[in-house]
């Protein structure tokens, strides 16, 4: 007797089916990202891939059949994006800042997340809004905002804002930071200290430190172990709003901490093994890159302009208060760590 076909290849077939037009249209953006940074190194893939996304988004280019496809990539690639994450850092790379220096990373990003709380609660700034210009800012820009928001109640609106406020202040200071390393006096090793601890995005960092010689190894391990602190504010704010009994979309409260917040640690301690070669660590890091790329695209089509002219002048105010913020702090820790 012939027997159907079985279920879950049909119901695994009616779920991939529906995301296709917008998976497919999301690889293209990550390529055209790609190829923008490769031309302009100034403009992150992620970077790109986020105004990409805003564009589509506002010039009628993303229809509705490709509504869910972008969707999946803001929410579910993001997740696995940020566990790749951590085969970027080592335990190694952290302790290797030394006490003083590691200290001065941990006290500039937990202030600057709490600080930039507080200066919203005063602003009278959404509390959502609040936290995720805290969370940009504080540890790793649009990523680290799209983590958050995996794990808070905060809508699309708030998120737009954030992203886009922590990449504005962000490409500033790739131009600006420059500038001041003569009439700071800092040598090369101490001004990739300072970006690393106070410059938004991974991308964002390398381009800023890229314009002083000498300057992008302490860049980068400073702010790889910013990067870290993420994981820490988002099992934090899980345990916040589970002990408020908040729940998520469907009414479940949310978890202590965040599944993929549990596989960014697992990554870490693989990296910190040394089992992994230095051509998987490149290859993986590539690909983590597309994943994000991807992610901040998905991320990018709920973007609306219109919707971010009502957020008015205080949200825009804080951004570039806690940018300042941090920077002053990063540059105050960065100087007495070393």
């Amino acid at each position: 007797m012939l027997t159907d076909e079985p279920a879950a290849p049909r119901a695994l077939g009616s779920r991939l089916v529906p995301l296709l037009p917008g998976l497919a249209l999301t690889v293209a953006a990550v390529v055209l990202a790609v190829l923008i940074n490769r031309i302009v190194p100034a403009i992150g893939p992620l970077t790109g891939a986020i105004l990409l996304g805003v564009v589509a988004a506002n010039t009628g280019l993303i229809r509705p059949s490709a509504r869910a496809g972008t969707g999946f990539a803001a929410k579910r690639v993001l997740r696995a994006g940020v566990v790749l994450l951590g085969l970027q850092l080592a335990v190694s790379d952290v302790l290797g800042l030394g006490g003083p220096m590691l200290g001065a990373v941990v006290v500039s990003t937990l202030a600057t997340f709490f600080g930039t709380r507080w200066l919203g609660r005063r602003m009278g700034v959404p509390p959502g809004q609040s936290l995720l210009i805290a969370t940009g800012t504080a540890v790793c820009g649009a990523s680290a905002i799209a983590a958050m928001n995996s794990v808070s109640d905060t809508d699309e609106e708030e998120v737009a804002t954030g992203i886009g406020l922590v990449t504005i202040c962000g490409t500033l200071a790739i131009f600006l930071l420059p500038l001041l390393q003569g009439p700071l006096g800092l040598d090369p090793g101490t001004f990739g200290a300072w970006a690393g601890a106070s410059v938004h995005e991974v991308s964002q960092v390398v381009a800023t430190a890229a314009g002083v010689p000498g300057a992008l190894g302490a860049a980068v391990i400073v702010k790889l172990t910013r990067v870290a602190l993420l994981a820490p504010l988002l099992a934090g704010v899980g345990i916040a709003r589970r002990r408020a009994g908040t729940a998520v979309e469907g009414g479940a409260r949310p978890p202590i901490v965040p599944l993929f917040v549990v596989g960014f640690l697992a990554m870490v301690a693989v990296r910190s093994t040394g089992l992994l070669p230095p051509a998987a660590l490149d290859a993986i890091k590539t690909l983590d890159t597309w994943l994000l790329a991807a992610a901040m695209f998905g991320l990018g089509t709920g973007v609306h302009l219109a919707s971010l002219r009502r957020t008015g002048p205080r949200a825009l105010v804080l951004g570039f208060a806690s940018s300042l913020l941090i920077g002053v702090l990063a540059y105050a820790g960065v100087l007495i760590a070393l």
